[in-house]
């Protein structure tokens, strides 16, 4: 099994069908059809279901799909990562980031970084923590910016920076109506929430409502800030996250929650077995300069003095 056979299974698996999949590699069919029984025969597995005018694949292609993307993508990566280990520094940092203040941050480091290195490039990979963790965990990523909690055992990081916890509400919500740019915790009882995917971020939650005598009423729960501040504009709940931005979306109002004040941390995190080379090495170390030089970054949001970590 070579890469070659794995780029031909992944396309027929992709096209389910021989004919259209030998066009898309610019060969002809019986060779390809001949590759992927030899490729069966080596695993002792049946990978397609061959119907008169198109396949299937069984659970053991789809398995095999699965894995032959990823090591496909891995194999392009450490291509790409070679390539960055000559004189001029080139070749491709794999980011993942979470949403929030994540994307903001790693903007403003790309671009500085860019005036020196010119040649590298970036994949990024934007999704909920638990996924970019995956891919760190799998190789497929170099480094990725998450929020605190995380595997001080199998991760290595830096604080990058933090932002306070609000309610994100519509304009015309009662609460968004009252005097001040901060809302106390204890108003934020009994009403519809709205809160982060992530256990650890609902676990504490809760604790955080209990530590005031109260409890959430907790209605849902999703990743994606835009989508958080969407649902609050059209009042469907109160959504408690991260501030995230300055100004927010028309139609949507946030308070800094209060008494007491919690904070979200952001992280640039690594694996410790296998840690950044070539490139993604040279960044690390470059963020950990620029983070050092500026006394705050343009993308930080003020929080309260008496804010604990969250």
């Amino acid at each position: 099994m070579d890469f070659r056979t794995l780029q031909y299974f992944v396309t027929v698996a992709e096209e389910l069908n021989f004919t259209r999949a030998a066009e898309k590699l610019q060969m002809s069919q019986p060779p390809l059809s001949n590759s992927i029984k030899q490729l069966e025969d080596d695993l002792g597995v049946q990978l397609f279901i061959r119907g008169k005018r198109r396949l299937t694949l069984t659970e053991a292609g789809e398995l095999l799909l699965r894995r032959s993307r990823q090591i496909l993508e891995l194999s392009d990566k450490t291509r790409l990562d070679l390539e960055s280990l000559g004189n001029e520094l080139t070749g491709q940092i794999s980011i993942g980031m979470v949403e929030g203040r994540a994307p903001l941050y790693v903007a403003e480091w790309i671009r500085e970084f860019s005036h020196e290195y010119p040649q590298v490039q970036y994949d990024l990979q934007n999704s909920d923590g638990d996924h970019i963790l995956s891919l760190l965990s799998r190789g497929l990523i170099d480094i990725a910016v998450i929020a605190r909690p995380y595997d001080h055992e199998h991760l290595e990081g830096i604080t990058v920076g933090r932002e306070p916890w609000a309610a994100i509400m519509p304009v015309s919500h009662p609460l968004a109506k009252e005097p001040g740019s901060t809302i106390p915790l204890r108003k934020l009882s009994g009403v519809p929430l709205l809160v982060p995917t992530r256990a650890s971020r609902q676990t504490a939650i809760q604790r955080w409502f209990a530590s005031v005598g109260c409890e959430p009423h907790i209605i849902g729960s999703l990743s994606n800030y835009i989508d958080a501040a969407a649902l609050a504009a059209n009042n469907t709940a109160i959504c408690i996250f991260p501030m995230t931005w300055h100004n927010q979306l028309a139609g949507v109002a946030s308070k800094v929650i209060v008494d007491p004040a919690k904070y979200a941390e952001y992280v640039l995190v690594w694996n410790l077995d296998t840690p950044p080379r070539g490139a993604a090495l040279t960044f690390v170390n470059f963020v950990r300069d620029y983070l050092k030089d500026a006394k705050h970054s343009e993308n930080d949001i003020p929080v309260p003095e008496s804010a604990d970590l969250l």
